[in-house]
């Protein structure tokens, strides 16, 4: 059980720092080759830090662990949305532009209503619904990028001078990235299975809690980072894109490699606890992080504290009840 708790662990941080290194290279090789800094923020850097997420999900979907499958993504966006933006909203709420929110904000909640839809109805996913996921990944992507140009819009943090690199440690760091993120996600699915049987609790729970949290550690990181430098809340449409990302990309790869079922381990008075509680707590979060600032504009600091409470219990209830 020891080594296996240390060796999870050492996943976490094979994929923290294997996403840095993967995106450093990826943007410096962009970079070299003079590739708009607008698609090189919508489309590298946004991809480079969910692959942990996708690589977890797939490794998971290789051993045909849909606990861990259906975990990681809907767990990373509950953590995503009731942690690492509430935390962001409870210290430092601040006005927001609706306009930039609007199409992350539609194209998640369509992509989360196809998938609950599913859910709900059929109980299992099919290799065609996956790839029509990834479909759906590559046509917001350039509607992302349409959008951005036609207003001149750059993503956050592209302006930062880069570093001189040769093109020699570009390449390594990518290679060297995307190798650590591969390790790590074995690592992370492995022992987190081990950690489950020995906890007596399903996979599905490691991976909504655990794996989870593991995975969205960079974005929590940055956002703990961004508040000790004074800087304002982390932007509200680059969460919403994570956690669209979660569904599309992350569910959407796990699906295609290996179709699987929701988990219907854990229950809540005789009724499937994924349709019961995790779906829906995923939904309601997002709603209550989106439609405030859709509507008027604002973040606003009750938004944190509730959702705050939400994810603490959310979490209590996956490993007491």
């Amino acid at each position: 059980m020891l080594t296996a708790i240390l060796l999870f662990l050492l996943g976490f941080l094979l994929l923290i720092k294997g996403g840095d290194w993967f995106v450093d290279g990826a943007t410096g090789i962009a970079h070299r080759f003079h590739l708009p800094e607008l698609l090189i923020g919508a489309t590298v850097v946004s991809i480079g830090t969910t692959l942990p997420e996708v690589m977890v999900s797939s490794q998971a979907a290789l051993q045909h662990n849909s606990g861990i499958s259906y975990g990681n993504a809907i767990g990373s966006i509950i953590c995503n949305t009731s942690l690492i933006a509430a935390l962001t909203l409870a210290v430092k709420p601040g006005p927001v532009n609706r306009s930039s929110l609007k199409l992350p904000a539609a194209a998640f909640f369509i992509a989360a209503l196809f998938y609950s839809t599913i859910a709900y109805t059929a109980g299992a996913f099919s290799r065609w619904q996956g790839i029509l996921f990834l479909v759906y990944f590559v046509a917001y992507m350039f509607l992302s990028v349409k959008q951005m140009t036609a207003s001149g819009e750059q993503p956050e943090g592209e302006e930062e001078e880069q570093p001189q690199r040769t093109l020699l440690i570009e390449i390594v760091l990518l290679v060297l990235g995307a190798a650590a993120i591969a390790v790590g996600a074995n690592l992370l699915v492995e022992n987190g299975t081990i950690i489950a049987a020995a906890l007596g609790v399903p996979d599905s729970v490691i991976g909504l809690t655990m794996v989870a949290l593991g995975t969205s550690l960079p974005e929590l990181i940055t956002a703990i980072t961004s508040l000790m430098k004074g800087h304002g809340a982390l932007s509200l449409g680059n969460v919403i894109g994570a956690n669209l990302f979660n569904i599309i990309l992350v569910s959407g790869m796990a699906i295609t490699i290996s179709p699987f079922a929701i988990p219907a381990e854990k229950t809540l008075m005789g009724m499937n606890s994924s349709l019961l509680v995790d779906i829906p707590v995923m939904l309601g979060v997002m709603m209550l992080l989106c439609f405030p600032p859709l509507k008027t504009g604002k973040l606003y600091r009750w938004q944190g504290i509730i959702l705050l409470c939400i994810y603490f219990a959310f979490t209590a209830y996956q490993f007491l009840i």
